[in-house]
């Protein structure tokens, strides 16, 4: 059982970009589908899939890299806020991530954002992680 999707989903994918690995398989559930939908907004993933087989659900999730060399796009994945530390903020105190270079993952009642669209739209919440 793992208690903590959203910090499972960043290391497998941390670790998948270390290994230069082309896809990934992750636990399905909302909050990290609506990550992933985010994620590929913002071009830092190729492309999701949700499979549902055996009573089991997970998602499909195709990397991207750069150049020859398969460098990876992801750089960092920072998980900032934790279940034994929730983190919020609201629309004046948003984090710019290294100046605004990475972006910052924010839930708000709107649902699942990037701290620019959060700060457009004058919505706080929980940051959940920082990538850049």
């Amino acid at each position: 059982m793992i208690n903590d999707t959203i910090s499972d989903m960043l290391t497998r994918i941390r670790n998948a970009n270390l290994a230069k690995h082309q896809i990934i398989k992750v636990p399905a559930t909302k909050i990290t589908k609506n990550i992933l939908e985010v994620l590929t907004e913002e071009g830092f993933i190729y492309t999701f899939e949700e499979i549902n087989e055996n009573l089991s659900n997970y998602i499909l999730i195709s990397l991207k890299y750069k150049g020859k060399n398969k460098g990876p796009i992801i750089t960092e994945l920072k998980r900032i806020s934790k279940p034994g530390l929730r983190v919020y903020a609201n629309h004046k105190e948003l984090p710019r991530v290294l100046g605004g270079i990475g972006i910052a993952i924010i839930s708000t009642s709107q649902g699942i954002m990037t701290d620019k669209n959060a700060r457009q739209l004058g919505l706080g919440g929980e940051v959940l992680f920082y990538i850049w």
